[in-house]
């Protein structure tokens, strides 16, 4: 379990970034496996996520998960919607006390926001894909339309470091040509191949949307007895991969 310290002074809200232990998965989702669309038994899953729900208190209907398909989609919770099972996006926004936000990650990137001055949270799965598509500005357009005067935080989570994360040529092009400065978040590792900081790029564009951003830094790749990582899954060519879960709340 890893926390935000600047969160940690918040009185009203609850957060946690949860790692893979403490669970009751086996096998390659060993052990705290939150990922609803992995291939991981159900009861498994619900067990783990039962107990997340436990650790922060809260009741485990009240916890809102996302079906995550690396969109730029943002919904907010209120109380026409509050007792969906899932919801169809990429980032969760409410003004509603005592409901928990989850977003699932093995190597993507994790974010909580809150929004001291109206009480507002948020959490948003922002990948490469996510991130380049607009998700950030998107949840942040969101937060202001919900009240223009605020004052957001984010704290960013565990994910995959640059020394990790080898792309392609290809890959770095596309990120250029959107706009050549672009180009400070690679640096080369061969003639082929690149590294690129996907927690700086989140990291900018948070910056540049007047969000005070603070940092739980690790790497999911590289530290195997932690996370769950979907780039190591592929490298040891496992079948599926589990996921962890980063949980923010507000409480009463």
């Amino acid at each position: 379990m890893f926390y935000s310290k600047k969160f940690k002074k918040f009185k009203n809200v609850k957060h946690c970034f949860f790692s893979k232990k403490g669970g009751f998965s086996k096998g390659i989702y060993k052990s705290l496996n939150c990922g609803k669309g992995s291939k991981d038994t159900k009861k498994n899953v619900n067990k783990n996520l039962s107990l997340v729900s436990k650790k922060l208190k809260i009741n485990d209907k009240k916890l809102s998960l996302m079906y995550q398909t690396h969109s730029s989609k943002v919904i907010v919770i209120n109380k026409k919607n509050k007792n969906f099972k899932r919801f169809y996006s990429d980032a969760l926004i409410t003004k509603m006390k005592d409901i928990a936000l989850g977003v699932v990650t093995a190597d993507c990137v994790p974010i909580i926001l809150y929004d001291i001055k109206n009480q507002i949270i948020g959490c948003v799965h922002a990948g490469w894909k996510g991130a380049k598509s607009g998700i950030i500005e998107n949840t942040i357009k969101r937060f202001r339309k919900l009240n223009s005067k605020n004052k957001i935080f984010a704290s960013v989570g565990p994910c995959i470091g640059q020394k990790s994360y080898e792309v392609d040529i290809n890959f770095y092009k596309r990120f250029v040509s959107k706009s050549k400065k672009n180009s400070v978040y690679f640096v080369k590792k061969n003639n082929n191949k690149k590294l690129f900081n996907l927690r700086k790029y989140v990291n900018d564009k948070l910056i540049k949307l007047n969000v005070k951003v603070d940092h739980v830094k690790h790497d999911t790749f590289r530290e195997k007895n932690r996370f769950f990582s979907y780039r190591r899954s592929q490298k040891l060519k496992e079948k599926d991969y589990g996921r962890c879960i980063s949980v923010i709340s507000l409480f009463s």
